[in-house]
Protein backbone atom coordinates (compact mmCIF):
# COMPACT_ATOMS: atom_id res chain seq x y z
CA UNK A 1 0.00 0.00 0.00
CA UNK A 2 3.14 2.26 0.94
CA UNK A 3 5.51 2.71 -1.60
CA UNK A 4 8.91 1.53 0.55
CA UNK A 5 12.17 3.45 0.36
CA UNK A 6 14.90 2.60 2.81
CA UNK A 7 16.57 6.46 3.37
CA UNK A 8 20.18 4.85 3.43
CA UNK A 9 20.24 4.01 0.14
CA UNK A 10 18.62 6.46 -1.90
CA UNK A 11 20.79 9.35 -3.71
CA UNK A 12 20.17 12.95 -3.63
CA UNK A 13 18.75 12.93 -6.80
CA UNK A 14 16.00 10.14 -5.68
CA UNK A 15 15.48 11.66 -2.37
CA UNK A 16 14.33 14.75 -3.75
CA UNK A 17 11.87 12.90 -6.17
CA UNK A 18 10.80 10.92 -3.29
CA UNK A 19 9.14 13.79 -1.90
CA UNK A 20 7.76 15.05 -4.87
CA UNK A 21 3.79 16.22 -4.28
CA UNK A 22 1.16 14.56 -6.26
CA UNK A 23 -0.50 18.18 -7.47
CA UNK A 24 3.44 18.72 -9.46
CA UNK A 25 2.71 18.63 -12.95
CA UNK A 26 -0.82 18.29 -12.57
CA UNK A 27 -1.41 21.48 -15.05
CA UNK A 28 -3.07 23.50 -12.33
CA UNK A 29 -0.87 26.29 -13.36
CA UNK A 30 -1.78 26.61 -16.51
CA UNK A 31 -5.31 26.41 -16.21
CA UNK A 32 -5.38 28.42 -13.38
CA UNK A 33 -3.37 31.05 -15.75
CA UNK A 34 -5.90 30.71 -18.45
CA UNK A 35 -8.67 31.55 -16.34
CA UNK A 36 -7.52 34.57 -14.59
CA UNK A 37 -6.53 35.98 -17.85
CA UNK A 38 -10.01 35.35 -18.84
CA UNK A 39 -11.63 37.07 -15.93
CA UNK A 40 -9.31 39.61 -16.31
CA UNK A 41 -10.38 40.44 -20.03
CA UNK A 42 -13.83 39.69 -19.63
CA UNK A 43 -14.85 40.43 -16.59
CA UNK A 44 -18.25 39.48 -14.71
CA UNK A 45 -19.54 38.04 -17.69
CA UNK A 46 -16.44 35.18 -17.21
CA UNK A 47 -17.15 35.07 -14.19
CA UNK A 48 -20.29 33.70 -14.48
CA UNK A 49 -19.50 31.69 -16.92
CA UNK A 50 -16.89 29.76 -15.03
CA UNK A 51 -19.23 29.21 -12.02
CA UNK A 52 -22.03 28.09 -14.35
CA UNK A 53 -19.71 25.59 -15.61
CA UNK A 54 -17.43 24.04 -12.62
CA UNK A 55 -20.21 25.25 -9.75
CA UNK A 56 -23.84 25.01 -11.36
CA UNK A 57 -24.13 28.38 -9.58
CA UNK A 58 -24.61 31.35 -10.99
CA UNK A 59 -27.75 32.99 -10.10
CA UNK A 60 -28.98 36.46 -11.36
CA UNK A 61 -29.07 38.10 -7.78
CA UNK A 62 -25.07 37.47 -8.00
CA UNK A 63 -23.09 35.23 -5.53
CA UNK A 64 -23.03 37.49 -1.81
CA UNK A 65 -24.94 35.37 0.08
CA UNK A 66 -28.24 37.14 1.89
CA UNK A 67 -28.53 38.18 5.52
CA UNK A 68 -31.57 36.24 6.10
CA UNK A 69 -29.71 32.86 4.55
CA UNK A 70 -26.74 33.81 7.00
CA UNK A 71 -29.07 34.01 9.99
CA UNK A 72 -30.98 31.44 9.03
CA UNK A 73 -28.29 29.14 8.81
CA UNK A 74 -27.20 30.06 12.41
CA UNK A 75 -30.71 29.12 13.67
CA UNK A 76 -30.66 26.05 12.39
CA UNK A 77 -27.17 24.99 14.17
CA UNK A 78 -27.39 22.62 16.69
CA UNK A 79 -26.56 23.23 20.08
CA UNK A 80 -23.32 21.42 19.79
CA UNK A 81 -22.60 22.70 17.01
CA UNK A 82 -22.79 25.56 17.97
CA UNK A 83 -20.86 25.43 21.52
CA UNK A 84 -17.95 23.67 19.78
CA UNK A 85 -17.83 26.32 17.33
CA UNK A 86 -17.46 28.90 19.86
CA UNK A 87 -15.07 26.51 22.11
CA UNK A 88 -12.63 26.32 19.07
CA UNK A 89 -12.96 30.05 18.48
CA UNK A 90 -12.30 30.69 21.87
CA UNK A 91 -8.82 28.76 21.81
CA UNK A 92 -7.76 29.86 18.27
CA UNK A 93 -8.45 33.58 19.78
CA UNK A 94 -6.40 33.25 23.21
CA UNK A 95 -3.25 31.36 20.81
CA UNK A 96 -3.35 34.23 18.57
CA UNK A 97 -4.15 36.87 20.43
CA UNK A 98 -0.55 37.08 21.43
CA UNK A 99 0.68 38.27 18.17
CA UNK A 100 0.52 40.94 16.03
CA UNK A 101 3.14 43.18 14.84
CA UNK A 102 4.16 45.45 17.46
CA UNK A 103 4.77 49.96 17.03
CA UNK A 104 8.27 51.02 16.90
CA UNK A 105 9.37 54.39 17.70
CA UNK A 106 13.35 55.31 17.60
CA UNK A 107 15.34 58.07 17.66
CA UNK A 108 18.02 57.11 15.42
CA UNK A 109 19.85 60.67 15.30
CA UNK A 110 19.30 63.38 18.14
CA UNK A 111 16.77 64.88 16.50
CA UNK A 112 15.57 62.25 14.05
CA UNK A 113 12.91 60.08 14.97
CA UNK A 114 11.88 56.96 13.25
CA UNK A 115 8.98 54.94 14.23
CA UNK A 116 6.78 52.21 12.92
CA UNK A 117 2.98 52.01 12.87
CA UNK A 118 0.52 49.33 12.53
CA UNK A 119 -2.74 49.13 10.19
CA UNK A 120 -5.25 46.50 9.20
CA UNK A 121 -5.90 45.55 5.87
CA UNK A 122 -9.03 47.52 4.67
CA UNK A 123 -10.36 44.46 2.91
CA UNK A 124 -9.22 40.75 3.49
CA UNK A 125 -10.28 37.92 1.31
CA UNK A 126 -11.07 34.43 2.96
CA UNK A 127 -11.25 31.16 0.77
CA UNK A 128 -12.76 28.79 2.68
CA UNK A 129 -13.02 25.22 1.37
CA UNK A 130 -16.55 23.85 1.19
CA UNK A 131 -16.43 21.56 -1.90
CA UNK A 132 -16.45 17.71 -0.81
CA UNK A 133 -15.66 18.50 2.84
CA UNK A 134 -17.43 21.89 4.33
CA UNK A 135 -14.50 23.06 6.48
CA UNK A 136 -15.81 25.04 9.14
CA UNK A 137 -12.66 24.69 11.01
CA UNK A 138 -10.64 27.13 8.44
CA UNK A 139 -13.26 29.60 8.97
CA UNK A 140 -12.41 29.98 12.23
CA UNK A 141 -9.07 29.67 11.58
CA UNK A 142 -9.34 32.36 9.01
CA UNK A 143 -11.75 35.11 10.29
CA UNK A 144 -10.23 35.03 14.27
CA UNK A 145 -6.51 36.53 13.35
CA UNK A 146 -8.67 38.43 10.70
CA UNK A 147 -10.75 39.86 13.38
CA UNK A 148 -7.69 40.76 16.18
CA UNK A 149 -5.71 42.30 13.57
CA UNK A 150 -8.78 44.61 13.11
CA UNK A 151 -9.65 44.34 9.63
CA UNK A 152 -12.15 46.74 8.26
CA UNK A 153 -13.89 44.46 5.67
CA UNK A 154 -13.85 40.70 5.37
CA UNK A 155 -14.85 38.89 2.42
CA UNK A 156 -15.46 34.92 2.36
CA UNK A 157 -15.69 33.13 -0.54
CA UNK A 158 -16.51 29.49 -0.45
CA UNK A 159 -17.14 26.89 -3.26
CA UNK A 160 -20.96 25.64 -3.18
CA UNK A 161 -22.14 22.71 -3.37
CA UNK A 162 -23.25 21.92 -7.17
CA UNK A 163 -26.27 23.91 -7.64
CA UNK A 164 -27.35 24.59 -4.55
CA UNK A 165 -25.20 27.24 -3.17
CA UNK A 166 -22.64 26.51 0.03
CA UNK A 167 -23.10 23.95 2.82
CA UNK A 168 -25.57 25.47 5.33
CA UNK A 169 -22.82 24.94 8.11
CA UNK A 170 -20.53 27.34 6.83
CA UNK A 171 -22.48 30.36 6.90
CA UNK A 172 -24.00 29.16 10.78
CA UNK A 173 -20.25 29.41 11.48
CA UNK A 174 -19.99 32.64 9.97
CA UNK A 175 -23.13 34.21 11.30
CA UNK A 176 -21.73 32.86 14.58
CA UNK A 177 -18.42 34.65 14.50
CA UNK A 178 -20.06 37.77 13.38
CA UNK A 179 -18.88 37.95 9.23
CA UNK A 180 -21.42 38.79 7.06
CA UNK A 181 -20.01 39.42 3.77
CA UNK A 182 -20.23 35.81 1.82
CA UNK A 183 -20.05 34.66 -1.59
CA UNK A 184 -20.80 31.37 -2.83
CA UNK A 185 -17.91 31.10 -5.59
CA UNK A 186 -14.69 29.26 -4.95
CA UNK A 187 -12.00 27.34 -7.69
CA UNK A 188 -9.47 29.23 -9.56
CA UNK A 189 -12.55 31.42 -11.16
CA UNK A 190 -13.75 32.52 -7.23
CA UNK A 191 -9.98 33.14 -6.48
CA UNK A 192 -9.97 35.84 -9.49
CA UNK A 193 -13.19 37.02 -9.04
CA UNK A 194 -11.82 38.23 -4.96
CA UNK A 195 -8.29 39.39 -6.42
CA UNK A 196 -9.57 41.21 -9.01
CA UNK A 197 -13.00 42.82 -8.26
CA UNK A 198 -15.02 40.92 -10.14
CA UNK A 199 -18.39 39.45 -10.67
CA UNK A 200 -19.96 41.78 -7.83
CA UNK A 201 -17.10 40.63 -5.57
CA UNK A 202 -14.86 43.07 -3.87
CA UNK A 203 -10.75 43.54 -4.54
CA UNK A 204 -9.13 41.97 -1.64
CA UNK A 205 -6.26 43.42 -0.37
CA UNK A 206 -4.86 39.73 0.59
CA UNK A 207 -6.19 36.49 -0.15
CA UNK A 208 -5.70 33.52 2.98
CA UNK A 209 -6.89 30.53 3.04
CA UNK A 210 -5.90 26.92 1.53
CA UNK A 211 -7.15 25.31 -1.37
CA UNK A 212 -6.97 22.74 -4.10
CA UNK A 213 -4.00 23.12 -6.31
CA UNK A 214 -6.29 24.93 -8.84
CA UNK A 215 -6.69 27.55 -5.83
CA UNK A 216 -2.79 27.76 -4.62
CA UNK A 217 -1.94 28.10 -8.23
CA UNK A 218 -4.72 31.26 -8.97
CA UNK A 219 -3.47 32.83 -5.55
CA UNK A 220 0.19 32.86 -6.53
CA UNK A 221 -0.40 34.08 -10.32
CA UNK A 222 -2.49 37.22 -8.38
CA UNK A 223 0.61 37.79 -6.17
CA UNK A 224 2.47 38.33 -9.44
CA UNK A 225 -0.22 40.40 -11.30
CA UNK A 226 0.00 43.81 -11.75
CA UNK A 227 -3.18 45.32 -9.43
CA UNK A 228 -3.78 41.78 -8.09
CA UNK A 229 -4.39 40.63 -4.27
CA UNK A 230 -1.24 39.62 -2.40
CA UNK A 231 -1.87 35.77 -1.17
CA UNK A 232 -0.21 34.45 2.70
CA UNK A 233 1.29 31.42 1.55
CA UNK A 234 1.62 28.24 -0.50
CA UNK A 235 -1.40 26.20 0.66
CA UNK A 236 -2.67 23.96 -1.94
CA UNK A 237 -3.41 19.70 -1.41
CA UNK A 238 -3.20 18.39 2.49
CA UNK A 239 -0.53 16.78 3.22
CA UNK A 240 1.51 14.86 6.91
CA UNK A 241 4.69 12.97 7.60
CA UNK A 242 4.09 10.83 10.80
CA UNK A 243 7.56 9.90 12.25
CA UNK A 244 7.15 6.58 14.37
CA UNK A 245 9.26 4.71 15.84
CA UNK A 246 9.21 0.60 16.55
CA UNK A 247 7.49 1.38 19.88
CA UNK A 248 4.82 3.42 18.61
CA UNK A 249 1.06 2.35 18.73
CA UNK A 250 0.41 1.36 15.37
CA UNK A 251 -3.18 2.38 15.31
CA UNK A 252 -2.58 5.59 16.16
CA UNK A 253 -0.25 6.10 13.44
CA UNK A 254 -2.69 4.92 10.74
CA UNK A 255 -5.55 6.75 11.75
CA UNK A 256 -3.07 9.86 11.42
CA UNK A 257 -1.93 9.46 8.03
CA UNK A 258 -5.75 8.46 7.42
CA UNK A 259 -6.64 11.78 8.80
CA UNK A 260 -5.03 13.39 5.67
CA UNK A 261 -5.48 10.84 3.38
CA UNK A 262 -9.49 11.29 3.27
CA UNK A 263 -8.78 15.10 2.57
CA UNK A 264 -8.13 14.99 -1.45
CA UNK A 265 -6.91 12.47 -3.72
CA UNK A 266 -4.01 14.80 -4.22
CA UNK A 267 -3.52 14.58 -0.54
CA UNK A 268 -0.07 12.79 0.46
CA UNK A 269 0.87 11.36 3.39
CA UNK A 270 4.44 9.81 4.28
CA UNK A 271 5.20 7.68 7.25
CA UNK A 272 8.98 7.83 8.33
CA UNK A 273 9.57 4.36 10.52
CA UNK A 274 12.46 2.62 11.75
CA UNK A 275 11.76 -0.64 10.34
CA UNK A 276 9.91 -2.63 7.75
CA UNK A 277 8.13 -4.88 10.96
CA UNK A 278 6.36 -1.46 11.89
CA UNK A 279 5.43 -0.52 8.48
CA UNK A 280 3.46 -3.79 8.01
CA UNK A 281 2.04 -3.10 10.79
CA UNK A 282 0.66 0.19 10.16
CA UNK A 283 -0.18 -1.05 6.96
CA UNK A 284 -2.33 -3.65 8.47
CA UNK A 285 -4.51 -1.35 10.40
CA UNK A 286 -4.76 0.87 7.69
CA UNK A 287 -6.92 -1.77 6.16
CA UNK A 288 -8.73 -2.32 9.37
CA UNK A 289 -9.58 1.84 9.36
CA UNK A 290 -10.14 2.35 5.92
CA UNK A 291 -13.31 -0.48 6.27
CA UNK A 292 -14.94 2.50 8.28
CA UNK A 293 -14.46 5.76 6.31
CA UNK A 294 -17.36 6.80 4.52
CA UNK A 295 -14.28 9.33 2.56
CA UNK A 296 -12.47 5.35 1.36
CA UNK A 297 -12.20 6.05 -1.88
CA UNK A 298 -10.89 9.56 -1.31
CA UNK A 299 -8.48 8.25 1.01
CA UNK A 300 -7.05 5.36 -1.17
CA UNK A 301 -6.17 7.68 -4.33
CA UNK A 302 -4.44 9.40 -1.72
CA UNK A 303 -2.68 6.40 -0.32
CA UNK A 304 -1.79 5.39 -3.85
CA UNK A 305 0.66 8.06 -3.91
CA UNK A 306 2.32 7.89 -0.68
CA UNK A 307 5.52 6.90 1.05
CA UNK A 308 6.62 4.81 3.77
CA UNK A 309 10.30 6.01 4.79
CA UNK A 310 13.17 3.67 6.09
CA UNK A 311 15.07 5.01 8.38
CA UNK A 312 18.31 3.20 10.24
CA UNK A 313 18.39 5.74 13.64
CA UNK A 314 17.12 9.47 14.48
CA UNK A 315 19.86 11.31 12.44
CA UNK A 316 18.38 9.77 9.18
CA UNK A 317 14.51 10.20 10.30
CA UNK A 318 15.49 13.90 10.89
CA UNK A 319 16.75 14.01 7.42
CA UNK A 320 13.94 13.39 5.95
CA UNK A 321 11.48 15.10 8.18
CA UNK A 322 13.40 18.48 7.09
CA UNK A 323 13.79 16.75 3.36
CA UNK A 324 10.03 16.84 3.17
CA UNK A 325 9.33 20.09 4.62
CA UNK A 326 6.07 18.58 5.57
CA UNK A 327 2.78 20.91 6.20
CA UNK A 328 2.07 18.76 9.29
CA UNK A 329 4.88 16.53 11.01
CA UNK A 330 3.52 14.33 13.50
CA UNK A 331 6.20 12.65 16.21
CA UNK A 332 5.23 8.94 17.90
CA UNK A 333 9.12 8.59 19.55
CA UNK A 334 10.32 8.22 22.86
CA UNK A 335 10.99 11.66 22.95
CA UNK A 336 8.69 13.48 20.60
CA UNK A 337 9.85 16.85 21.89
CA UNK A 338 13.67 16.47 21.58
CA UNK A 339 13.18 15.10 18.24
CA UNK A 340 10.95 18.30 17.08
CA UNK A 341 13.55 20.76 18.62
CA UNK A 342 15.91 19.28 15.61
CA UNK A 343 13.29 20.04 12.89
CA UNK A 344 14.20 22.97 11.03
CA UNK A 345 11.32 22.76 8.40
CA UNK A 346 7.70 22.07 9.25
CA UNK A 347 4.68 24.36 9.01
CA UNK A 348 3.03 22.55 12.60
CA UNK A 349 4.46 19.80 14.60
CA UNK A 350 2.15 17.76 16.83
CA UNK A 351 4.04 16.12 19.77
CA UNK A 352 3.58 12.39 20.94
CA UNK A 353 0.83 9.49 21.14
CA UNK A 354 -2.04 11.82 22.71
CA UNK A 355 -1.53 14.66 20.28
CA UNK A 356 -3.72 13.96 16.97
CA UNK A 357 -3.30 16.49 13.82
CA UNK A 358 -6.80 16.56 14.01
CA UNK A 359 -6.85 18.48 17.21
CA UNK A 360 -4.69 20.83 15.64
CA UNK A 361 -7.27 21.12 12.42
CA UNK A 362 -10.34 21.93 14.92
CA UNK A 363 -9.40 23.22 18.38
CA UNK A 364 -6.18 23.08 19.61
CA UNK A 365 -4.99 26.70 19.40
CA UNK A 366 -2.23 27.41 16.72
CA UNK A 367 -3.75 27.92 13.28
CA UNK A 368 -4.15 25.13 10.54
CA UNK A 369 -3.93 27.26 7.56
CA UNK A 370 -0.05 25.92 6.51
CA UNK A 371 2.05 25.89 4.27
CA UNK A 372 2.39 22.92 1.58
CA UNK A 373 4.90 21.42 -1.29
CA UNK A 374 7.95 21.77 0.97
CA UNK A 375 7.07 25.65 1.22
CA UNK A 376 7.74 25.06 4.97
CA UNK A 377 11.07 25.73 4.20
CA UNK A 378 10.65 29.39 3.76
CA UNK A 379 7.06 30.15 5.44
CA UNK A 380 5.39 29.66 8.31
CA UNK A 381 1.07 29.24 8.92
CA UNK A 382 -0.76 31.96 8.90
CA UNK A 383 -0.92 34.45 11.68
CA UNK A 384 -2.19 37.78 12.92
CA UNK A 385 0.53 39.84 11.22
CA UNK A 386 -0.64 38.33 7.85
CA UNK A 387 -3.47 40.36 8.09
CA UNK A 388 -1.68 43.84 8.94
CA UNK A 389 0.93 45.99 7.31
CA UNK A 390 3.13 48.05 8.46
CA UNK A 391 4.39 52.16 7.43
CA UNK A 392 7.40 53.48 8.61
CA UNK A 393 7.67 57.82 9.17
CA UNK A 394 10.92 59.64 9.67
CA UNK A 395 10.92 63.16 10.60
CA UNK A 396 14.07 65.48 11.04
CA UNK A 397 14.28 68.73 13.27
CA UNK A 398 16.55 71.09 11.88
CA UNK A 399 19.37 69.48 14.56
CA UNK A 400 18.61 66.46 13.13
CA UNK A 401 19.73 67.48 9.69
CA UNK A 402 22.67 68.67 10.04
CA UNK A 403 23.23 65.23 12.65
CA UNK A 404 22.85 63.07 9.83
CA UNK A 405 23.80 65.15 6.86
CA UNK A 406 27.55 64.07 6.57
CA UNK A 407 26.39 60.02 6.28
CA UNK A 408 24.01 60.68 3.86
CA UNK A 409 25.91 62.83 1.31
CA UNK A 410 28.97 61.01 0.99
CA UNK A 411 26.96 58.00 0.63
CA UNK A 412 25.30 59.79 -1.93
CA UNK A 413 28.03 60.69 -3.62
CA UNK A 414 29.25 57.27 -3.65
CA UNK A 415 26.30 56.36 -5.64
CA UNK A 416 26.99 58.63 -7.94
CA UNK A 417 23.09 60.15 -7.02
CA UNK A 418 23.84 64.13 -6.64
CA UNK A 419 20.08 65.26 -6.19
CA UNK A 420 20.08 62.96 -3.51
CA UNK A 421 23.25 64.45 -1.81
CA UNK A 422 22.00 68.29 -2.68
CA UNK A 423 18.33 67.66 -0.95
CA UNK A 424 20.63 66.66 2.52
CA UNK A 425 23.38 69.23 1.92
CA UNK A 426 20.77 72.27 0.76
CA UNK A 427 19.21 71.41 4.53
CA UNK A 428 21.97 71.52 6.35
CA UNK A 429 23.20 74.89 5.24
CA UNK A 430 19.56 76.15 6.10
CA UNK A 431 19.56 74.05 9.60
CA UNK A 432 23.26 75.92 10.34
Amino acid sequence: MLTRMIWSELSEAERRTLFERPSTGSGAYDIAKSILDDIAVRGDDAVRDYAQRFDDWAPESGFRVSLEDLKAAEAALSKEARAAILAAADAIRRFHAEQGYREVDVETWTGAKAQRRVTPLEIAGLYVPAGTAPLVSTLIMLAVPAQIAGVERIAVIAPPRKGEGIEPTVLGAASLLGLDEVYAIGGAHGVAALGLGKGGLPKADRILGPGNAYVAAAKAILAQTPGGAATDLPAGPSEVMVVADDRADPDLVAIDLLSQAEHDSMAQVVLVAYSEAFVQRVEESLETWLDQLPRAETARAALAHSRAVIAANEAEALEAADGYASEHLIVQTDDPRGFAAQVRHAGSIFLGPWTPEAAGDYAGGPNHALPTAGAARAYGGVTVEMFQKTTTLLELNARGAKEIAPVVETLAALEGLDAHRLAMKVRREKAQ
